[in-house]
């Protein structure tokens, strides 16, 4: 089996084009080799037409500023809008419940404010809860790939606000894993799903505002879209050369080095191999208390792909968790070397062939949910390729597909 990188598997520059779009003007100053976030650039000069208006806010633990001041209280003192309602995605408003727990509807201790639950019975705001808002406010931190909730969030909530005939205002952060790199193929609308919604690469290279602006087009949702660009932003960075505060995304996601390899490590999930939960480096590493972890580290390092090693290391799971809890796994944990050129969804979907072709008998696509790999695939095809031993060729095809996702995408960025 013969790694290879395709054109569009290595770093896509693209430019600033101008497009319209309601951004305003700010005096938000960049601190030395830091990104001011969209909350402050919308503080330091809110648009005229939402001073003093009725705002509804989705957000979680990561809608923070340079200081770590969440968005409720900064939006609820700051006197130049109303905030007078919040939305909890996924994980709650605090980013604290496990994947897929319930988030129901509380009452915010600092403001008393209302926490309208948007995960479980509904995924968007109901016209019911956006009674009374003026305009709804978007802001968490995302983790610059397709198979992430708070995409869909994005999306379903925009569509919501058209309905409602309100606007729908983003507070732009950056994309964690830089804007430069696009990587995997483009969602098939036949297989969207709460887990990936959009026709976007797997690793779009997209800020969660540029994003905003690709669905309102492409997906003819119409809302009436604010975006709040950042200061200093350049697409070449990554969360850790912003300066700005990382907060775990979710329980799963503790470290800003699991954000790097979550666009690969996500997809074990579709399989009976454990992605790292309840272990100390979840989406680090994978394995499963029968697998041949040696033997697999040694085939993957004999593929030579770019910028990753391979440890195997035997681990504890923890309890309570769904995939081998109380049980020592036998895993592979992959090193990062040279971000830059490592491709994580290419490297994972290879170890996951390694590895049922390594172990036929054990290895199984995970049963509990249905069409689970297809969901996150987007596509039926990966599970063909598996079966028909064509992976490499529709890794290569994924390859164009990110090439021209880079090119569709670009009347929608706003940083160079």
């Amino acid at each position: 089996m013969k790694a290879m990188l395709g054109v569009a598997a290595l770093a896509v520059l693209v430019g600033c084009p101008a497009a319209a779009q309601k951004r305003p003007q700010t005096q938000a100053k960049t601190a030395a080799g830091g990104v001011v976030p969209g909350i402050e650039v919308f503080l330091e000069k809110v648009p005229p037409e939402l001073v003093g208006k009725r705002i509804g806010l989705i957000t979680n633990q990561t809608g923070i500023d340079r200081q770590r001041r969440s968005d409720i209280d900064l939006l609820y003192h700051s006197g130049k809008v109303k905030l007078v309602a919040l939305f909890a995605a996924e994980h709650g408003i605090r980013g604290v419940l496990p994947p897929g727990g319930q988030v129901g509807d509380e009452k915010d201790p600092e403001t008393g404010l209302t926490v309208f639950s948007i995960f479980g019975g509904t995924n968007a705001p109901t016209p019911k809860m956006l009674e009374g808002v003026d305009a709804l406010v978007y802001d968490m931190q995302d983790l610059g790939v397709r198979q992430y909730t708070t995409e869909s969030t994005l999306l379903l909530s925009m569509e919501a606000a058209k309905r409602k005939g309100i606007p729908f205002v983003v507070l732009d952060r950056p994309d964690p894993v830089t804007g430069d790199i696009v990587e995997g193929n483009i969602l098939a609308p036949k297989f969207a799903s709460f887990i990936g919604i959009g026709p976007v690469a797997s690793r779009p290279g997209m800020t969660v505002g540029e994003l905003a602006r690709f669905y309102n087009a492409t997906q003819k949702v119409g809302a009436e879209l604010i975006v709040i660009p950042m200061k200093g932003w350049r697409r070449s960075m990554w969360l850790d050369q912003t300066g700005l505060p990382w907060v775990k995304t979710s329980p799963n996601i503790p470290r800003f080095e699991a954000a790097i390899d979550y666009p690969g490590t996500v997809f074990f999930e579709a399989t009976n191999i454990a992605e790292g939960r309840g272990s100390d480096f979840p989406f680090e590493q994978a394995g499963a208390p029968w697998m041949n972890a040696r033997e697999v580290a040694a085939r993957m390092t004999a593929l030579k792909l770019p910028g990753v090693r391979f440890e195997a290391r035997d681990y504890p799971i923890k309890a309570g968790y769904e995939k081998y809890p109380g049980q020592m796994v036998h895993g592979v944990r992959l090193i990062v070397t040279d971000r830059a050129t490592y491709r994580p969804i290419r490297t994972c979907l290879l170890m996951i062939d390694v590895i049922r072709r390594l172990q036929p008998a054990e290895f199984r696509w995970y049963a509990p949910a249905a069409h689970a790999l297809e969901r996150h695939a987007g596509t039926d095809q990966l599970r063909k390729a598996y079966e028909n031993g064509t992976l490499p060729a529709l890794l290569d095809e994924w390859d164009r597909e990110a090439a021209r996702f880079a090119r569709e995408r670009q009347p929608y960025l706003l940083y160079k």
